[in-house]
């Protein structure tokens, strides 16, 4: 659901980002999908984070480094 204009510029550059993939420039994107790939980026995204974070802190870090995010990038997928 779009509540605000931050989340109408979110579904706007996902629909760029989806149509930028696209082979056949007359492919149409229903716009619930749109919103349906941001909340799953969205949620992605939380999860990576906290995933390096608890990396981080089982390393002793208080900073969450690129080499924590590379050490959690294949419990994502």
């Amino acid at each position: 659901m779009i509540d605000n204009k931050s989340d109408v510029l979110e579904v706007k550059l996902i629909f760029e980002f989806l149509k930028s993939s696209f082979e056949d420039s007359k492919t149409r994107v229903n716009p619930n999908v749109t919103v349906l790939v941001g909340e799953i980026m969205r949620l992605l995204t939380t999860e990576g984070a906290m995933r390096a974070a608890h990396q981080a802190k089982q390393e002793g870090s208080d900073t969450i480094t690129v080499e924590h995010l590379e050490k959690i990038l294949s419990q994502l997928g």
